[in-house]
């Protein structure tokens, strides 16, 4: 049942609930992933970050999604996280992305708006959903060599307006206080910052850094205005965890694929279950 973000986000918004989103890149990922949100009665994000693209991820991810998405009964948004290419943003609505992210936090103000709008245009003939980040979520940069924390620049409540109406964006990333990665120290969220956002957009906020941050602070974020965040660092330590214990325990010289491939599963979807009952989303389907 693959959707766009518009169509299931309005509702979550109204609702006051949000729709996790998880990046995956392999098919162990993916249905660990669906498995539990479909099991949770949820509908989800499944993310593909054009830092881990190859010639070949091309090919698969969209293939297998594509394939898979009608066997679920939940609704499946498939959303390029993080893109800051036209071109890679056309080879994913080519491949059946439903939702894509320009990332434009880098830019200043108005040429964010430029590239977002030339996105949306871009999206629009596709029937296709776009998200925009106003401000700047730092943390680790994934596709950088040298990795090293990037400070954020929070939301400014002024712009909003304006940049949602000069974009047509359809959901909007927004900074206050969530990092990418690890956290060196646990962030406060600017919760008073949240509300005005909320009051002042017209379409539903996102919230980058869902890994790590503690659950009382994304209730709160959840109760004053995001209706979708993103997590992938949990779900890497916890396959990495999962790995590790699998080396540890499995005493055979060739054991058989699909019992660790269970396992990872396994690992995954309890991360799934974690942010999706937090998220309020188990039981919206």
């Amino acid at each position: 049942m693959l959707c766009t973000a518009k169509e299931i986000l309005n509702d979550a918004r109204e609702k006051r609930y949000a729709v996790p989103g998880f990046n995956c890149i392999a098919d162990v990922m993916i249905r660990g992933i669906l498995d539990r949100a479909e099991s949770l009665r949820s509908p989800v994000f499944l993310m593909l970050y054009p830092g881990e693209l190859d010639d070949k991820t091309w090919w698969y991810y969209p293939a297998i999604v594509r394939a898979v998405a009608d066997r679920y009964t939940i609704p499946i948004v498939m959303h390029l996280d993080h893109a800051n290419d036209l071109d890679v943003i056309r080879a994913a609505l080519d491949n059946g992305f439903t939702s894509v992210m320009y990332d434009g936090s880098s830019l200043s103000f108005d040429q964010n708006i430029e590239m977002t709008r030339r996105t949306v245009e871009i999206a629009k003939s596709y029937g296709a959903s776009v998200e925009a980040e106003l401000g700047l979520v730092g943390g680790v940069d994934f596709s950088a060599r040298e990795k090293g924390n990037i400070p954020n620049i929070l939301t400014q409540p002024d712009e909003v307006v304006t940049f949602v109406e000069r974009t047509g964006v359809d959901l909007l990333a927004v900074s206050i206080g969530t990092a990418h990665g690890t956290y060196p120290q646990l962030p406060k969220l600017d919760i008073p910052l949240l509300k005005e956002l909320n009051a002042a957009c017209s379409v539903p906020l996102v919230l980058h850094g869902g890994s790590g941050t503690p659950d009382d602070q994304m209730r709160s974020a959840i109760e004053n205005g995001i209706c979708k965040f993103n997590v992938y660092t949990d779900i890497r330590i916890a396959m990495w965890n999962r790995f590790r214990k699998i080396a540890v325990e499995l005493k055979e010289n060739d054991p058989v694929p699909n019992g660790y491939f269970a396992q990872l599963r396994e690992a995954i979807g309890d991360v799934v279950e974690a942010k999706t009952t937090l998220a309020g989303a188990n039981g919206r389907v």
